[in-house]
């Protein structure tokens, strides 16, 4: 089940805290003061996490800022649930535009590209040299 959180909430930053470093520990852990938010649970037990945040450089734009999904719990389908929350929020808030970005990283990018996402080069990019750039019309 994913679940929208309250970001206020010290109880979930902790939360989001402990799983960005169970997914991702070897990525330097986002802010999650800012944005929306959504946790997956099963059985009771945190599995996974996503962001959304508005974009620097545009308006009218998202950004999947982070997601992540603990090991046991991959290839279940749960990154392309949190990629249509997310772009659901988006379009709720009135966005046109979602941008992301994957490095070194082909499950994320088949996700992206089977929840309708096209590569495309910003005029400044804001990652690493072989950083991939996404992005969808909503």
């Amino acid at each position: 089940m994913i679940k929208r959180v309250d970001i206020r909430k010290e109880s979930v930053q902790l939360k989001l805290s402990a799983l960005q470093n169970k997914c991702l520990p070897f990525d330097t852990p986002y802010d999650t003061n800012f944005g929306s938010w959504w946790i997956a649970t099963a059985n009771g037990v945190d599995i996974g996490f996503a962001g959304l945040v508005r974009t620097v450089s545009w308006t009218d734009c998202g950004y999947l800022c982070r997601a992540g999904v603990v090991p046991a719990a991959r290839g279940q389908g749960l990154q392309k649930q949190f990629i249509r929350v997310r772009l659901r929020q988006a379009k709720a808030l009135g966005w046109r535009w979602v941008v992301t970005d994957t490095t070194d990283n082909p499950a994320s990018a088949n996700n992206l590209i089977a929840t309708g996402f096209k590569l495309f080069q910003p005029t400044k990019p804001w990652s690493f040299k072989n950083t991939l750039y996404w992005r969808r019309k909503l």
